[in-house]
């Protein structure tokens, strides 16, 4: 099982709610598959709306400090070995959990982060992520599936991580 962490990066922009509706709704096919566990919000400033959204899914909201990481922060809250990092406003396509269930059933002990495809803005965003292929990472983004044990040592990871491209694809609403 997982733990979805969502990063709210502007709660108080009018169409954050519904973002954050929209990833939370995919995420019901997940939760009854069983592969999602449980779901942290993780926003910058306390917002009503979103305590209202978490409490009618069941989420929990984590604010986090100013200049931190939003991952750090929610993996500290999560309750599962692996966390799926999200924006709000990302929606997984189609076949996500199977993908994510194999994957995680298959990785090795060493194996801490795996890559969701995300849409490409451009001819950048492809080179960056060839290269990062390569040369690893040393933050989470939003699409990764990582380790909780290796966002909880800090924003930064001690060594680059290589990236394990999974299949599965996210999607803006």
């Amino acid at each position: 099982m997982i733990s979805a962490l969502i990063s709210v990066t502007r709660p108080n922009d009018p169409e954050a709610i519904d973002l954050l509706a929209d990833t939370l709704g995919a995420l019901v096919a997940g939760v009854a598959a069983g592969l999602v566990g449980d779901a942290v919000i993780i926003v910058a400033g306390a917002n009503p709306a979103i305590e209202t959204v978490a409490e009618a899914t069941g989420a929990k909201v984590v604010l986090r400090g100013r200049g931190a990481s939003p991952w750090s922060a929610g993996a500290r809250a999560a309750r599962r070995d692996w966390v799926l990092c999200l924006e709000a406003g990302d929606v997984p396509a189609e076949g996500w959990i199977r993908l994510l269930d194999r994957f995680i059933g298959t990785a090795r002990p060493e194996v801490s982060l795996a890559r969701l495809r995300r849409p490409h803005t451009g001819l950048p965003s492809r080179l960056a992520a060839r290269g990062e292929s390569v040369i690893g990472v040393t933050a989470p983004r939003p699409g990764d599936l990582v380790r909780r044990d290796r966002l909880l040592s800090g924003p930064k990871f001690a060594r680059r991580l290589k990236v394990r491209r999974v299949p599965a694809r996210l999607e803006r609403s």
